[in-house]
């Protein structure tokens, strides 16, 4: 349940609050004065504050720089008019969260708000467990006893006080955010602000403006001007995901930032000076965007101070066992099917399975699954089709003999399946493209060729089967095994 503390006094915008915030997933708590709004501060612990920038006894930016002071980490949103946003802007630059103008939309609020207090939980939610600590349900924790994530818990330790940029890197779902959010929350800014960037999921275009701002009028569409996230997050934690994916010329003001903590708005000439930690993060290989020509050497020297590399799940032994066990009780919590236990057949296969999608595909996975159980145990057959089908791929694959259809068919009928043709049909998709992609090499070109399909299809295929391209073919099963 997210609790929400507005401070406004107009009777029209506190209805519309309670119309986009109801419960059970909001609390929410209304003042309408700025000293009532202190004073429910003082009782509760919001995880975002909507402050109206005109109060009958709060003048300007008096009353965001009283709850500032009382916690840096709190979202606060400001709500004003047209005729105010340059004191709105000016908050910002002081640490607000955001502002939204007035008349207020409400898909526009709640996706706002959302945000806010994804932005929080963050900030306040540890990511790493002590070792006196036992495993909660609680969520995002870093979980693993294996060497590797050992090895990890060191380098974060390591690390966190030092205010040096770090670089991790890891496949997708590995849990790159948590490495990020574990090193915030032991360093020394960690009473200041954290703030999170994909920087694949921001069109190109528009990556630039979000992390260093832009003045009015600087291109089309920039009505008024907008404090970038550098300057919003001074002497805070930014950590950036995915970098591998930035523009030339984001690279390069990035760059200048990072060797000068310095930078200017997009259409700006004023130099604007921040004092920011950065935490990259990246999934890709930056060495070989490099030789591409794609990524900038000087850059990748600069957030490559102190690297700490994630191991993907189908490396980290019985961690898995662990994972599943405190996803099964977390997500029957969470969804109101408490979960007794997990069968040894269901276990087999989730071990067999090779995860190519790591602990994010195995969160999404048993809450699937949890979700489709008809009792409180969990069973082979209420997990996914795709699990089960990769499973018994791969075990037969790793045998002498060839695949049993017989064995297979009999298994799924057994098993209640209703998708057995889909099933089939993904096992010999399978199999043509790696026979085929073997014989020429892993030419796509001449692949997609024979097969009749488009590049763009069978990469698409490629991805979405497993299948690995270097210097043989295989399927990402075999590596795995």
């Amino acid at each position: 349940m997210i609790e929400l503390l507005v401070i406004d006094d107009e009777d029209s915008i506190l209805h519309a609050f309670r119309r986009a915030f109801r419960a059970p997933e909001f609390t929410l708590h209304t003042a309408s004065t700025a000293e009532e709004g202190l004073a429910l501060l003082a009782k509760i612990h919001p995880a975002v504050v909507i402050l109206d920038i005109h109060l009958p006894d709060g003048s300007g930016l008096d009353t965001f720089e009283r709850i500032h002071r009382i916690d840096e980490r709190l979202p606060i949103i400001l709500v004003t008019g047209h005729g105010t946003t340059d004191l709105a802007i000016e908050a910002i630059k002081r640490g607000a969260y955001d502002y939204l103008l007035k008349p207020l939309e409400l898909p526009q609020l709640r996706e706002l708000v959302a945000r806010a207090a994804e932005c929080r939980r963050m900030m306040t939610v540890p990511a790493l467990l002590s070792e006196e600590e036992a495993i909660s349900d609680r969520a995002d924790v870093l979980i693993g006893r294996c060497p590797a994530m050992q090895e990890v818990y060191k380098a974060i330790g390591r690390v966190a006080r030092q205010d040096v940029t770090v670089l991790v890197l890891g496949e997708s779902g590995t849990g790159k955010e948590l490495v990020a959010r574990a090193i915030y929350q032991h360093s020394k800014r960690a009473d200041k602000a954290f703030l999170a960037i994909n920087c694949a999921a921001i069109p190109e275009n528009l990556l630039e403006s979000e992390l260093f701002g832009h003045e009015k009028g600087s291109f089309t569409g920039a009505e008024r001007q907008r404090i970038g996230k550098f300057e919003q997050c001074d002497r805070g934690t930014i950590f950036m995901d995915e970098v591998g994916d930035m523009s030339s010329l984001t690279q390069i003001k990035l760059l200048r930032m990072l060797q000068e903590q310095s930078f200017e708005r997009v259409g700006g000439n004023k130099t604007i000076q921040t004092d920011v930690r950065i935490i990259a993060a990246t999934n890709a290989d930056l060495n070989d965007l490099i030789a591409k020509g794609e990524f900038r050497q000087d850059l990748y020297f600069r957030l490559n101070v102190f690297p700490i590399r994630l191991p993907p799940l189908r490396e980290r032994g019985d961690d898995l066992l662990l994972l599943i066990d405190y996803f099964v009780r977390r997500f029957g919590v969470e969804l109101g099917k408490p979960v007794q236990g997990v069968t040894p057949e269901a276990i087999a296969i989730l071990q067999t399975y090779p995860w190519p999608g790591n602990v994010r595909e195995l969160q999404s996975v048993l809450k699937q699954t949890i979700l489709h159980m008809k009792g409180d145990v969990l069973t082979p057959d209420v997990l996914p089709a795709g699990v089960v089908v990769t499973s018994s791929f791969r075990l037969q694959n790793h045998s002498a003999t060839a695949f049993d259809w017989d064995g297979f068919v009999g298994e799924r009928i057994k098993a209640g399946s209703d998708s057995l043709y889909a099933e089939a049909l993904t096992l010999m998709e399978r199999e043509v493209l790696i026979r085929v992609l073997r014989h020429f090499r892993g030419n796509q070109v001449q692949t997609a060729r024979i097969l009749g399909i488009t590049r763009g299809s069978l990469r698409n295929k490629i991805r979405h089967l497993n299948i690995s391209i270097e210097s043989s073919i295989w399927s990402d099963d075999e590596q795995a095994g």
